[in-house]
């Protein structure tokens, strides 16, 4: 799986992961993270999220990771606001107002492009990554947020019975990746309505980790 597997997803619209509005878990547990005023939130690998438009409704800055071109510029859009676009090299900056996207490879954002990060919301980024991968990213978010806190929100399902993404993240799996750093504190944990394709059970769980 790598950057073809999602171009070609966003250019055909076979986004199923993609939620029409801001995701329960997050709406639930967004007081948890205990953000200051004016917090900057990251969110790596938002697609065309809903959930960015929430959390900067909360007072917040949202900064955002985006590998596909085509789901940043379909989150502004619905959005409703005209974004300045800047060319980096590696990386292209779309921001408007309290929302700024990178467009490229997550490992190509650093800790100077961001700035200071208080939080980060991780809904699509974990679970969208084979496991060959997930220790990078792990490493790498830690870098370029300076262990800001995370609320994750993780699936777990027999891996055996569907190919990911979404990916299955077993409690051990995160605390692998994430317990020598933070404090996790499973917050909830759901059963997934109808499973996954209708015939995979699955549940849901959104993590703490401060």
């Amino acid at each position: 799986m790598d950057a073809a597997f999602w171009h070609d997803k966003w250019e055909k619209q076979q986004i199923g992961f993609h939620q029409s509005a801001g995701n329960p878990l997050l709406v639930a547990y967004f007081d948890h993270l205990k953000l200051p005023k004016r917090a900057s939130v990251f969110v790596p690998l938002c697609g065309k999220t809903r959930d960015i438009a929430w959390i900067r409704d909360q007072g917040c800055k949202v900064i955002g990771a985006e590998l596909s071109e085509i789901a940043v510029q379909d989150l502004f859009a619905e959005m409703g606001v005209v974004p300045e676009v800047v060319d980096l090299g590696d990386l292209k900056r779309y921001a408007s107002g309290d929302v700024t996207v990178f467009v490229g490879d997550v490992f190509a954002v650093t800790a100077q492009l961001l700035g200071p990060i208080d939080a980060v919301f991780d809904r699509a980024a974990l679970v969208a990554l084979p496991d060959a991968v997930r220790g990078k990213y792990a490493m790498h978010l830690l870098e370029i947020t300076g262990n800001a806190a995370q609320l994750v929100v993780t699936f777990t399902y027999d891996q055996s019975r569907m190919n990911g993404p979404p990916f299955s993240i077993s409690e051990d799996m995160i605390k692998a990746l994430y317990a020598d750093s933070y404090t996790l504190t499973n917050l909830k944990t759901q059963d997934v309505p109808g499973g996954f394709k209708g015939e995979v059970p699955a549940t849901e769980t959104a993590w703490l980790l401060s």
